[in-house]
């Protein structure tokens, strides 16, 4: 299996130099990372919203090793919000954060994780929107479902995001199914180890639906976040058996892959969520993306021999 690999590679200082150093690599990194800055995603927002489909967003990167690093991360976060305003698309357009972004690793990691990203989800609801919390490796989960606890508090309608491929994901769901909740299911895109995760497809597949139902047939707000046309039809048969409405959940995919069924979907009148990342530290959100498809990987690779 090529995915393992492929995650080892997202850590290594070799592979990362390696691959940025390759004339092709902006090319491909741009099919799933459209920009830099806000002023490079303001034309993308606004194309993708004019089309129907609305948007989640992600500054990406992740190797944060000083609080000035976290704070910064939290100041991109706010400026994003602040030009969403100005454009008056804060309804159309959320917000997803990893807590690895705002200091989860340092010293009092959680503390300062909260503290960073609490006035992200202040201002996304200020201007009519919220943030979701993305899911990283399993030793962090525990530290983000208590700030998701908290935030939720003073904002219930912050989200979070499950794995189906861990082991506890079931129970998690349970959980969360409850009124008011939003909750991203994943199938998961960390290298995690055979004693917390199951390591081989069908068997990750088949607890996404089963999660999948129990979310469905809670009283919280199901994101559908995957790109498998069998899961994608399994959602829409789910929902029908629970009696939801179009607008009682939604689906979620990534810039760049199967943009054709995005609109799809939308067309069909579901709601249906672009996960759009973009800034400058790209290297560990490319080689997740590579990882999670080997479509993708055969597209980077294809692109290296041509340009070659």
């Amino acid at each position: 299996m090529l995915g393992p690999v492929i995650l080892a590679a997202s850590r290594s200082d070799r592979m990362r130099r390696l691959i940025s150093a390759a004339p092709v690599t902006k090319q491909v990194v741009d099919r799933f990372i459209p920009g830099e800055s806000v002023a490079d995603i303001v034309p993308v927002i606004e194309e993708l919203t004019g089309r129907g489909l609305e948007l989640t967003m992600d500054v990406v990167g992740e190797d944060i090793t000083t609080p000035e690093q976290a704070a910064a991360a939290r100041d991109a976060y706010l400026a994003l919000i602040d030009r969403l305003r100005e454009l008056g698309l804060g309804e159309r357009v959320e917000m997803s954060v990893k807590l690895s972004m705002f200091g989860q690793a340092l010293d009092r990691g959680h503390e300062l994780a909260l503290e960073n990203v609490r006035p992200v989800v202040e201002a996304a609801a200020a201007i009519g929107t919220t943030v979701t919390l993305d899911a990283e490796d399993h030793t962090t989960l525990d530290s983000m479902f208590a700030i998701h606890e908290e935030l939720r508090k003073d904002f219930p309608q912050t989200g979070c995001v499950i794995q189906a491929y861990l082991f506890r994901t079931e129970a998690d769901a349970r959980r969360l199914a409850a009124a008011g909740s939003r909750v991203r299911l994943v199938k998961g895109a960390y290298k995690e180890p055979a004693e917390v995760a199951y390591q081989r497809k069908h068997e990750i597949d088949k607890a996404y639906v089963r999660i999948l139902k129990t979310l469905m047939e809670g009283a919280g707000y199901p994101m559908v976040g995957s790109h498998d046309p069998r899961l994608i039809s399994i959602a829409q048969e789910l929902a029908r058996r629970a009696g939801r409405k179009p607008d009682e959940y939604e689906f979620q995919m990534l810039y760049g892959i199967r943009g054709d069924e995005h609109l799809r979907l939308a067309a069909e009148g579901h709601r249906m969520r672009v996960y759009t990342a973009y800034g400058t530290d790209w290297y560990g959100y490319f080689m997740r993306r590579l990882a999670e498809k080997p479509a993708n990987l055969s597209f980077f690779l294809r692109s290296m021999v041509s340009k070659g």
